[in-house]
């Protein structure tokens, strides 16, 4: 058929050619946009079926004979049984069985079908319900009395099957049946809701009496508080306040120590808060926040203070709040007693409430909290409960002697060979100088310099003795600061610093030698400078070049040759001259005498350059530094100075790159920096270009002969 050339056009999948084929062409959705109307599967399948027209739609059976109708129940039957036989554990088969065969009238039938279910499953509780609804819909109460009966003797711990069986007896006015159910159900001690709705049952029939003892069997089977709080609140209800307070002093005996003890005394002290008896009320708080663990206590404490506003006067509120938060403290240093901010928290408080001797008492509980190691990072933060100790006997309390103790026994207890503290020293020390006792506070700081000098130390006292006009005293300290620590800059200065004011200027100069010819000097540049500007304001300016030479020995720093320079630029106090010579010899004299220091300061500014050029040519940064300074100087020297002495050295500054490295050695890309091409460079340069053209010349010509 391929072949023919007479096929039939309407295929559509032939064409004129036999090796051809051409299939349709599939349609394209132009529009995409969902529809405004949305239409889900269900619900066509829903209007397909509802649409059915009456030809297609299945037949209703009508049933007008008894055949037919045996016919349908035998068939039905046999449909419900061959599918038990397939899914016997199913429940649901069973139920529908059953109700089918209650629908039929059948109720001898649907009574076996449900007994064969409950031998399949009996444990199935919704097939007793089942069961037991179709003999109550259809009225059978002893058939239904005899299922609940079953149900409830072998399943006991269902309440459903309880609570319906009594809701049956007493909607049917068998008010003493259904008592009697519930005496059965409570043997079986079930949950607090099944003897709530058993006193409920009660109560619902006026039997009081009987209601209060189910209360009692309720609490000894549910020991809880909760369930004390209940009966009491019954009591209550019910008028009887002697009775609701016996309940609530009976749960205290027994439930004292209970987890939730919190709630029963709440609830007690509230029930006397509402019967007036606030007295009553407010022991049983504190009674309950002596005996209750503080971690526990937290709406019992919300609730006293709420109390104490409403029915305290002032003290008794303050202290209320007082002792609330003095349990939350207790209960966090009793946690960690290590945690010193918990305690100066505690400390404060205590003061604030202005008590002595448990303010004492907390201060001493805080201290006995020694660090267990012994360094002193963790004794920083403890070593301030010592200070704030001494400070409140001192202020607050006003006791000397006990001042000076704490004192003594936290200076006895820091090791002081490892480690020391000069606050404890220092404020020893005061205290005593507070209390006119100079002598105590004298050695106090002799055994802090003995047993552990510090700077601190050193300073305090000699300043207290500098007060008092004791310079004897004070050149013996500053010899003992500088026996401990002899590189110790400050110290020298210091020390000269006092010759200098006492006019010993022989004596400071003499420390500053000592100071300079040290081996180690912690800052030598502050020392030096100290030196030097001694030697200025003295007038010595001879000695001060001499200085400036000693320390260019040591040292080619830029700034020693820059404040060199300047100084030699500034020295124009030299030699003053003749005030009795005329005005005119007068001001020529300062003019060649300001020519003087120029051309020395010059001079200073050559040998710096020719320094960093011949010794140190790596160092061109400093280089160009001190010729910019120099260039400055120049300038501010106005008609004396000489700029282009200086514009001939200046360098030129040049961008390059280089090449920069990372931390394994590669190479991490290029940086710019700023080089320096000074004119002598320059010239070198240009002359190495020449020879090497020259070289380059006479090659070629050799090269040419041969």
């Amino acid at each position: 058929m391929m072949g023919s050339k007479d096929a039939d056009p309407s295929l559509g999948y032939l064409t004129r050619k036999d090796t051809e084929v051409k299939l349709p062409r599939p349609t394209r959705v132009k529009n995409k946009t969902p529809a405004p109307i949305q239409i889900t599967a269900e619900q066509i399948l829903r209007e397909a079926r509802e649409r059915q027209e009456a030809e297609i739609r299945p037949p209703k059976q009508k049933i007008t004979d008894s055949t037919e109708l045996a016919d349908y129940r035998l068939r039905k039957r046999k449909e419900f049984e061959d599918l038990i036989r397939r899914v016997r554990w199913n429940t649901g088969v069973w139920i529908k069985y059953a109700k089918w065969e209650e629908s039929q009238k059948d109720f001898n039938r649907a009574r076996s079908v449900w007994e064969r279910a409950l031998e399949v499953d009996y444990r199935n509780h919704t097939l007793w319900l089942k069961y037991a609804e179709v003999e109550m819909k259809n009225k059978f109460i002893n058939h239904a009395r005899n299922v609940w009966d079953r149900a409830v003797t072998l399943l006991p711990r269902v309440d459903q099957l309880w609570y319906k069986y009594i809701h049956m007896e007493e909607m049917l006015g068998n008010v003493a049946g259904a008592r009697q159910i519930f005496e059965r159900w409570m043997h079986w001690m079930p949950d607090q809701q099944g003897w709530l709705s058993y006193i409920k049952f009660e109560l619902r029939y006026n039997e009081v009496e009987r209601a209060r003892q189910i209360y009692e069997r309720f609490v000894q089977c549910h020991p809880k508080v909760s369930t004390w709080i209940k009966y009491a609140k019954f009591e209550m209800k019910m008028g009887e306040v002697d009775r609701a307070r016996n309940v609530y002093e009976h749960a205290v005996e027994k439930l004292a120590d209970d987890e939730e003890a919190e709630q029963l005394f709440v609830a007690f002290a509230e029930f006397e808060e509402r019967c007036k008896e606030t007295e009553r009320a407010r022991c049983i708080y504190k009674f309950a926040l002596d005996h209750i663990p503080k971690g526990r206590a937290e709406d019992l404490y919300r609730k006293f203070v709420a109390f104490e506003k409403q029915y305290g006067d002032r003290e008794g509120i303050e202290d209320a709040i007082v002792g609330k938060r003095r349990f939350q403290y207790e209960d966090e240093v009793r946690k960690n007693p290590m945690n010193y901010d918990i305690w100066f928290d505690y400390i404060r408080l205590e003061e604030s409430v202005g008590n002595k001797e448990r303010a004492r008492e907390v201060y001493e509980r805080a201290i006995a909290n020694v660090p267990p190691a012994e360094e002193k990072r963790y004794w920083q933060r403890y070593i301030y409960l010592w200070i704030n100790y001494a400070l409140y006997e001192e202020l607050d309390a006003g006791d000397m002697e006990r001042t000076r103790d704490v004192y003594h026994e936290c200076l006895k207890l820091i090791p002081h060979k490892k480690f020391s503290f000069a606050k404890i020293w220092l404020l020893a020390a005061q205290f005593e100088i507070r209390q006119l006792n100079l002598n105590g506070a004298r050695q106090i700081l002799g055994n802090a310099i003995g047993k552990a000098p510090k700077d601190k130390i050193f300073k305090k006292y000699i300043e207290i003795e500098l007060h008092l006009g004791n310079i004897d005293r004070c050149r013996k300290l500053y010899e003992k600061y500088l026996e401990w620590s002899p590189e110790n800059c400050y110290a020298w200065s210091k020390y000269a610093e006092l010759e200098k004011s006492l006019d010993e200027n022989e004596r400071a100069r003499a420390i500053f030698e000592l100071a300079i010819a040290q081996p180690a000097l912690d800052m030598p540049e502050l020392l030096w400078k100290a030196y030097i500007d001694f030697e200025i304001s003295q007038g010595e300016y001879e000695r001060t070049r001499a200085l400036y030479e000693r320390l260019l020995d040591r040292t080619k720093h830029l700034k020693v040759w820059i404040s060199y320079a300047k100084f030699e630029g500034s020295a124009t106090g030299e030699d003053g001259g003749n005030p009795d010579m005329p005005e005119d010899d007068f001001q020529e004299h300062l003019y060649e005498q300001k020519k003087q220091c120029i051309q020395r300061a010059r001079r200073v500014f050559e040998k710096a350059i020719n320094y960093y050029r011949t010794s140190a040519p790596e160092l061109k940064e400093e280089r160009a530094m001190l010729l910019e300074e120099w260039l400055n100087m120049e300038s501010s020297f106005g008609e004396l100075g000489d700029v282009s002495l200086v514009q001939a050295k200046l360098p030129k500054k040049l961008k390059k790159r280089r090449q920069t490295q990372s931390d394994d050695g590669l190479s991490a890309g290029y940086e710019e920096y700023i080089d320096y091409l000074f004119p002598e460079e320059s010239q070198t340069t240009n002359l190495k270009i020449l020879e090497a053209a020259y070289k380059w010349k006479k090659q070629k010509i050799v090269s040419d002969d041969e």
